[in-house]
Protein backbone atom coordinates (compact mmCIF):
# COMPACT_ATOMS: atom_id res chain seq x y z
CA UNK A 1 0.00 0.00 0.00
CA UNK A 2 1.50 3.58 -0.51
CA UNK A 3 1.53 6.09 2.25
CA UNK A 4 -1.81 7.25 3.73
CA UNK A 5 -3.83 4.41 1.39
CA UNK A 6 -6.91 3.25 2.63
CA UNK A 7 -8.82 -0.07 2.20
CA UNK A 8 -12.33 -0.67 3.80
CA UNK A 9 -12.83 -3.33 5.66
CA UNK A 10 -16.60 -3.08 6.29
CA UNK A 11 -19.31 -0.08 5.98
CA UNK A 12 -22.28 0.63 7.95
CA UNK A 13 -24.79 1.47 5.70
CA UNK A 14 -27.42 1.50 7.95
CA UNK A 15 -26.27 4.28 10.05
CA UNK A 16 -26.18 6.73 7.12
CA UNK A 17 -30.09 5.70 6.91
CA UNK A 18 -30.82 5.71 10.14
CA UNK A 19 -29.31 8.58 11.71
CA UNK A 20 -28.26 11.81 11.15
CA UNK A 21 -24.34 12.50 11.01
CA UNK A 22 -23.39 15.31 13.33
CA UNK A 23 -19.46 14.66 13.55
CA UNK A 24 -16.86 11.72 12.99
CA UNK A 25 -13.42 10.83 14.41
CA UNK A 26 -10.62 8.11 13.49
CA UNK A 27 -10.02 5.92 16.27
CA UNK A 28 -7.62 3.48 16.48
CA UNK A 29 -9.05 -0.48 17.95
CA UNK A 30 -7.48 -2.97 20.13
CA UNK A 31 -7.51 -6.35 18.71
CA UNK A 32 -5.77 -9.95 18.93
CA UNK A 33 -3.99 -11.32 16.34
CA UNK A 34 -6.79 -13.75 14.72
CA UNK A 35 -8.97 -10.84 14.84
CA UNK A 36 -6.98 -9.11 11.94
CA UNK A 37 -6.41 -11.93 10.01
CA UNK A 38 -9.95 -12.25 10.09
CA UNK A 39 -10.47 -8.29 9.18
CA UNK A 40 -8.24 -8.68 6.14
CA UNK A 41 -10.42 -11.46 5.10
CA UNK A 42 -13.25 -8.90 5.35
CA UNK A 43 -15.36 -10.86 7.60
CA UNK A 44 -16.78 -8.49 10.36
CA UNK A 45 -20.15 -6.60 10.81
CA UNK A 46 -20.76 -3.18 12.28
CA UNK A 47 -25.17 -3.25 12.27
CA UNK A 48 -26.22 -2.81 15.99
CA UNK A 49 -22.83 -1.57 17.32
CA UNK A 50 -22.26 1.64 19.21
CA UNK A 51 -19.59 3.13 20.86
CA UNK A 52 -19.75 3.24 24.83
CA UNK A 53 -17.46 5.40 27.31
CA UNK A 54 -16.68 3.60 30.50
CA UNK A 55 -14.12 4.17 33.31
CA UNK A 56 -12.80 7.32 30.57
CA UNK A 57 -12.16 4.78 27.89
CA UNK A 58 -14.25 4.13 24.72
CA UNK A 59 -15.52 0.74 23.59
CA UNK A 60 -16.87 -0.31 20.41
CA UNK A 61 -19.92 -2.90 22.00
CA UNK A 62 -21.80 -5.65 19.32
CA UNK A 63 -18.95 -5.34 16.64
CA UNK A 64 -19.07 -9.32 14.94
CA UNK A 65 -15.54 -10.14 13.81
CA UNK A 66 -15.86 -13.83 12.79
CA UNK A 67 -14.03 -16.40 13.95
CA UNK A 68 -10.35 -17.33 12.14
CA UNK A 69 -11.08 -20.44 9.69
CA UNK A 70 -7.36 -21.49 9.75
CA UNK A 71 -7.24 -19.79 14.25
CA UNK A 72 -6.55 -22.83 16.40
CA UNK A 73 -8.09 -22.60 20.55
CA UNK A 74 -6.52 -19.71 21.23
CA UNK A 75 -9.02 -18.18 18.59
CA UNK A 76 -11.37 -14.42 19.58
CA UNK A 77 -14.34 -14.45 20.66
CA UNK A 78 -16.45 -13.07 17.67
CA UNK A 79 -18.69 -10.46 20.01
CA UNK A 80 -16.26 -9.62 22.59
CA UNK A 81 -16.44 -5.39 23.47
CA UNK A 82 -12.65 -3.90 22.05
CA UNK A 83 -10.97 -0.95 23.39
CA UNK A 84 -10.90 1.86 21.29
CA UNK A 85 -7.99 4.45 21.05
CA UNK A 86 -8.81 8.06 21.16
CA UNK A 87 -6.86 11.29 22.66
CA UNK A 88 -8.11 11.75 26.21
CA UNK A 89 -9.46 15.66 25.36
CA UNK A 90 -11.40 13.77 22.42
CA UNK A 91 -12.77 11.03 25.05
CA UNK A 92 -13.87 14.02 27.51
CA UNK A 93 -15.59 15.89 24.77
CA UNK A 94 -17.12 12.88 23.73
CA UNK A 95 -18.54 12.42 27.14
CA UNK A 96 -20.47 15.38 27.23
CA UNK A 97 -21.64 15.07 23.98
CA UNK A 98 -23.32 11.71 24.77
CA UNK A 99 -25.03 12.72 27.60
CA UNK A 100 -27.08 15.14 25.96
CA UNK A 101 -30.49 13.50 24.81
CA UNK A 102 -31.05 11.71 21.64
CA UNK A 103 -26.92 11.76 21.03
CA UNK A 104 -25.19 8.57 20.07
CA UNK A 105 -21.66 6.80 18.84
CA UNK A 106 -22.21 4.45 16.02
CA UNK A 107 -18.99 3.28 14.18
CA UNK A 108 -19.41 3.87 10.10
CA UNK A 109 -16.90 2.22 8.67
CA UNK A 110 -13.62 -0.46 9.78
CA UNK A 111 -10.90 0.14 7.62
CA UNK A 112 -6.78 -0.66 7.19
CA UNK A 113 -4.56 2.96 7.04
CA UNK A 114 -1.07 2.44 6.75
CA UNK A 115 -1.27 -1.13 7.85
CA UNK A 116 -3.27 -0.64 11.07
CA UNK A 117 -7.04 -0.97 11.44
CA UNK A 118 -8.78 2.15 12.51
CA UNK A 119 -12.97 2.53 12.95
CA UNK A 120 -14.86 5.97 11.89
CA UNK A 121 -16.73 7.00 14.46
CA UNK A 122 -19.92 9.37 13.76
CA UNK A 123 -21.63 11.74 17.06
CA UNK A 124 -25.22 11.04 15.32
CA UNK A 125 -28.82 11.73 16.38
CA UNK A 126 -31.60 9.37 15.71
CA UNK A 127 -33.69 9.87 12.11
CA UNK A 128 -37.53 10.16 12.61
CA UNK A 129 -39.43 8.21 10.29
CA UNK A 130 -40.43 11.09 7.98
CA UNK A 131 -36.87 11.78 7.88
CA UNK A 132 -36.57 8.72 6.49
CA UNK A 133 -38.70 8.83 4.26
CA UNK A 134 -37.76 12.04 3.19
CA UNK A 135 -34.25 11.88 2.57
CA UNK A 136 -35.34 8.74 -0.08
CA UNK A 137 -37.73 10.59 -1.74
CA UNK A 138 -34.96 13.36 -2.17
CA UNK A 139 -32.64 10.76 -3.42
CA UNK A 140 -35.24 9.08 -5.92
CA UNK A 141 -35.41 12.77 -7.35
CA UNK A 142 -31.92 13.53 -8.13
CA UNK A 143 -32.17 9.62 -9.33
CA UNK A 144 -34.43 10.68 -12.09
CA UNK A 145 -32.83 13.85 -12.63
CA UNK A 146 -29.82 12.26 -13.77
CA UNK A 147 -31.79 9.43 -16.03
CA UNK A 148 -33.47 13.08 -17.76
CA UNK A 149 -29.95 14.53 -18.30
CA UNK A 150 -28.74 11.09 -19.53
CA UNK A 151 -30.52 10.88 -21.95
Amino acid sequence: MAANEEKNITVNRKARHDYTILQTYEAGIVLQGTEVKSLRAGKANLVDSYGSIKNNEMWLIGAHISEYTQGNINNHIPNRDRKLLLNSSEIRKLIGKTKEKGLTLIPLRLYFKNGKVKVELALVKGKREYDKREAIAKKDFQRDQERKIKY
